[in-house]
């Protein structure tokens, strides 16, 4: 994959219709609104409008701040429709899993959604598994044990809101937009509420007690769910624009934006998260698999998505954050520029103790279990922040190498070589000491890669003439459109 300035030139990357397309990338840290146009001399892809997104906590709960949201995606979507003067075709949206939205009559928020992250469902987690074994839950979804998953998110509401609809947040957003309400595949398969049969799993609903008519009606990757509507609609460029749902799941779109056929690789989606994994073409979920907590979720074009979920960059940017409450604002790139210069520590952080997925105080939560295991604090100072990266990325990159050897056991599969998507990509001593660790070449990274597959599912559907998108449908787009990004 190629995420530099470029254009691709050949005439059959035009489509029938001409006219512009929208991606929404909604990101835990980052949201974007990005446009793609056909120019003269090829697709042309450009981040319009980027907005930082965080929770925000309210009365000790952490919520995501909707309303600031919805209104930064009005800003960008206007600024596309006055640059795209030749009228906007599709708009798609994709965005984290597992956090959800419960509709009021008007079809709006009740509340701001929680953010997984919120500590409620270290209890609503237990009373599940009081209800179904962890194991019978595992065996019916084919998806990782978490605590963040959606369904331990219903368990915490309480019956009252239970009762009420909700959606994904990518399809909440289509929806305000004028979308009809539905679950899209790839999202609905991180909730731990999808069979394996790619329906809602009946038991699972029945045996926790939770109402299944309020379950959303679930979409394949790539469902036209409807037409533009007020106010947006009356600008010239959306006078007739449709809404479709692509692969909502921000790692499945990620993925999507590969675009190699071939079964010797395997993928990083590196972000706040780190996934980490392979596709393949059905769910994988032995003994050994459910043992080891790999997931299965459903990706664009029927494929499966087999990885294991490992902390992420959300490590780094807690300890920048702190730093940031001390008065030190340092930039991400001259932190990682220092810290290439800092020698191995000799040991790595288990990067993977819930400790460490928890929001505040992350330089005191890494000296805290240096300290259980009786290995040598660091300066937990901003001073010392290039230590701090250092050791962070170390970590990342063993991490990721034990969990690629074991995704290889698993899979019958030996790879040759690495894709590295999201905004993680863009770190080079991380995807250096990467390729060290996992002695795997890294192929291609893209940063806006969610992007790009958003816009391969869209343009999938609307050129397509299958009624169910395959994985070879989308992977043509986006092999067309690799070069198209800027």
């Amino acid at each position: 994959m190629n995420p530099g300035v470029g254009r691709a030139t050949e005439s059959s990357d035009k489509p029938n219709d001409s006219r512009a397309l929208v991606a929404i990338d909604l990101g835990a840290e980052s949201c974007r609104v990005s446009l793609l146009r056909w120019l003269p001399n090829g697709p042309k892809i450009s981040v319009v409008h980027r907005f930082p997104n965080a929770p925000v906590e309210r009365d000790g709960e952490l919520r995501w701040p909707m309303a600031h949201i919805l209104d930064q995606l009005d800003t960008g979507l206007r600024s596309c429709a006055e640059i795209a003067i030749e009228g906007i075709r599709s708009i798609a949206v994709d965005g984290w899993a597992v956090d959800y939205v419960r509709l009021g009559e008007t079809g709006h928020a009740v509340e701001d959604p929680f953010c997984y992250r919120d500590q409620r469902t270290f209890a609503s987690e237990e009373a599940a598994h009081v209800q179904m074994p962890a194991t019978r839950m595992r065996e019916l979804t084919g998806v990782a044990l978490s605590r963040i998953n959606t369904a331990y998110q219903h368990m915490a509401d309480g019956k009252l809101l239970q009762a009420q609809p909700w959606l994904g947040l990518p399809e909440y957003v289509l929806h305000r937009l004028g979308g009809e309400a539905v679950a899209e595949r790839t999202n609905a398969s991180h909730s731990q509420l999808l069979g394996l049969d790619g329906g809602w799993s009946h038991e699972i609903f029945s045996t926790l007690g939770l109402n299944p008519a309020a379950a959303p009606r679930l979409v394949d990757a790539g469902t036209d769910v409807g037409r533009l509507c007020a106010p947006l609609n009356q600008l010239p460029a959306f006078g007739d624009t449709r809404l479709i749902a692509p692969a909502c799941h921000d790692t499945a779109s990620a993925i999507a934006g590969i675009a190699d056929a071939g079964d010797d690789w395997a993928y990083i989606s590196s972000g706040t998260w780190s996934l980490v994994g392979a596709v393949v073409d059905a769910p994988m979920n032995s003994k050994k698999a459910c043992e080891a907590n790999f997931t299965n979720l459903t990706a664009a074009g029927g494929k499966t998505l087999f990885h294991k979920n490992v902390n992420g960059l959300w490590i780094l940017k807690q300890c920048m954050d702190a730093w940031a409450a001390e008065g030190a604002e340092l930039a991400v790139t001259k932190l990682v520029e220092a810290a290439e210069l800092i020698p191995a520590a000799g040991y790595v952080l288990d990067v993977d103790d819930p400790d460490l997925m928890l929001q505040g105080e992350m330089p005191k939560r890494i000296n805290q279990q240096l300290r259980r295991r009786g290995l040598k604090e660091l300066t937990a100072s901003a001073a010392n922040a290039p230590a701090v990266a250092s050791l962070i990325f170390h970590s990342l990159a063993a991490r990721y190498a034990e969990v690629l050897k074991l995704t290889e056991r698993l899979s019958g599969r030996q790879f040759k070589h690495l894709y590295i998507v999201g905004g993680g990509s863009k770190n080079r001593l991380l995807n250096r000491l990467t390729e060290e660790a996992t002695e795997l070449r890294i192929k291609g990274t893209c940063a806006e890669s969610s992007t790009l597959g958003n816009f391969a599912v869209q343009l999938a559907r609307l050129e397509g003439r299958r009624t169910k998108l395959t994985a070879v449908d989308v992977g043509v787009w986006a092999a067309r459109l690799r070069a198209a990004i800027s």
